[in-house]
């Protein structure tokens, strides 16, 4: 569809941008992304024919559009600028109407039914019927945005070429304007080239992503190719940290602020100091947010918290929706939710056992509550756990003073549960169904949370001093609380004997 071959061109003779090459297919969403000063909107000036070239071609279906006429390359080419103060007042109607001229003989050709049927569906596309005999100058900055880009897809182009069209508008606005970009794209193969200063949108929208450095094209290709952290570090000299969205294959970049040595804040450490044991749950509160990667009813996977409560709740504990319950239950009792995770537990929390270990430049703390009345085989193959169990359930807290890659945090759970294994071995703990040996319990949850400051640890397997520590701190811990759990279920049982 749009050719670009070894494209230079600029002002007064000096080139500005140099040796562009690159193509976009029908239907594409092909996002142009560089700093301040790199040549995009120049790069969108020689794309439109609006600035001569110096060198290369641009090609639409392989004519130059060099060997078109204005209105020939008006009814290929759309162009919406970056927004800008209006000096005639007309009304949104007028406006968008003229994107129809291209389509005119004559200046003063009668407005035909088709015209009229167009630029009312472009207005109904884009929201902006309901003000269409309204003055442009009465509208925000949004809803001109809008108007100006009816305007542009009235003239039915088979390329829209837009500058910054999301710049100064609000999320919503944002969201609504490439949102209808991109369902152009694909239900009307309309070929959208934008220039977009976030970094993060281009992502969601485009399906290529041009990177221009200085003039020069860095990076052509898919979005999670061109947005790594090394190569935005580099171009843009600040630096980001990269993530995948929470909900969609698209990576998103991650803003660092201050310098490196401003980074980490007050110096933090997790030790017993901060737990507090009651009957009803426990709780540590940390000081700072600390990096968690967790299976909590409340925080679950990866985030930021600075509360951490493992709740008991009854044997018979029966909840449509526990998520909300425990919600409920953390803010009636002051837990800001977006901050905390939240555990539950049927078990006797006296049970718990915790301890610190000490490490090369790191150290940890883990605390277990444990319970193995519904111990099972987790290889059990005829059918899952049903139907009524004993409480029972094995919560584990991991607590890393020093900094871990993201591998680290998953080797760490890994570590744990085969030392969890162990224990219930040494316990002689076994599935009251198949009468083997269990590997847990059918609720078990666990977290690890680290301060992200001090030493940075890239793995936590059983060969690193780390997976050591956890392997050696959890199989003590857990094994002391399932003992715990042991000699208060034997002193019971004596109890209601006599």
């Amino acid at each position: 569809m749009l050719n670009v071959e070894n494209v230079s061109g600029g002002y007064d003779g000096e080139k500005i941008v140099k040796n562009i090459h690159f193509s976009v297919g029908k239907g594409e969403f092909f996002g142009i992304l560089g700093p301040n000063g790199s040549g995009k909107t120049t790069l969108l000036k020689l794309l439109s024919g609006l600035l001569e070239l110096q060198q290369g071609m641009v090609k639409i279906s392989n004519i130059s559009i060099t060997d078109l006429t204005k209105k020939q390359l008006a009814k290929k080419v759309a162009v919406l600028p970056q927004l800008s103060p209006q000096a005639f007042p007309y009304t949104v109607k007028e406006t968008v109407s003229l994107g129809r001229y291209a389509h005119h003989r004559g200046f003063f050709q009668t407005w035909t039914e088709a015209d009229e049927k167009i630029v009312q569906e472009v207005m109904k596309q884009t929201n902006i019927s309901q003000f269409q005999d309204n003055s442009v100058m009465e509208h925000s900055g949004g809803e001109q945005q809008r108007i100006f880009l009816a305007q542009a897809l009235v003239q039915q182009p088979e390329i829209l070429l837009l500058d910054e069209p999301t710049n100064h508008l609000d999320l919503a606005y944002q969201k609504e304007l490439l949102d209808l970009l991109r369902t152009r794209a694909r239900q009307e193969e309309l070929t959208v080239v934008a220039i977009l200063h976030d970094l993060n949108l281009a992502s969601l929208y485009c399906d290529r992503i041009l990177l221009m450095e200085q003039g020069e094209a860095r990076a052509i290709a898919n979005p999670d190719d061109v947005l790594s952290e090394e190569l935005i570090n580099r171009v843009y000299h600040t630096e980001v940290i990269k993530q995948l969205h929470a909900q969609i294959a698209k990576p998103q970049l991650h803003l660092m602020p201050g310098k490196k040595n401003e980074k980490e804040g007050a110096k933090v450490k997790i030790d017993e100091a901060l737990l507090s044991f009651s009957s009803e749950r426990i709780v540590l509160q940390a000081k700072q947010p600390l990096k968690t990667l967790s299976s909590g009813v409340i925080g679950a996977g990866f985030g930021w918290y600075s509360s951490f409560v493992n709740r008991h709740v009854d044997a018979n504990y029966n909840c449509t929706n526990h998520r909300e319950e425990m919600q409920e239950y953390l803010s009636r009792y002051d837990f800001p939710v977006s901050q905390t995770v939240g555990m539950m537990t049927a078990v006797a929390l006296e049970d718990h056992s915790y301890g610190m270990y000490e490490g090369d430049g790191f150290s940890i703390m883990i605390v277990v509550t444990a319970g193995v009345g519904n111990a099972v085989d987790s290889t059990r193959m005829d059918s899952p756990v049903a139907g009524p169990v004993k409480p029972g359930t094995i919560n584990t807290w991991i607590f890393i003073n020093g900094k871990l890659m993201d591998e680290a945090y998953i080797q760490a759970i890994i570590t744990a549960t085969e030392a969890k294994a162990q224990v219930l071995r040494d316990c002689n703990v076994r599935d009251a169904v198949t009468k083997k040996q269990a590997t847990g319990t059918s609720t078990d949850s666990i977290l690890v949370a680290a301060t992200q400051q001090g030493k940075e640890i890239d793995y936590a397997g059983t060969a690193t001093e780390l997976g050591y520590l956890i392997g050696r701190g959890v199989y003590q811990e857990m094994k002391q609380s399932i003992q715990n759990y042991f000699k208060r279920k034997e002193m019971h049982d004596h109890l209601s004997l006599n």
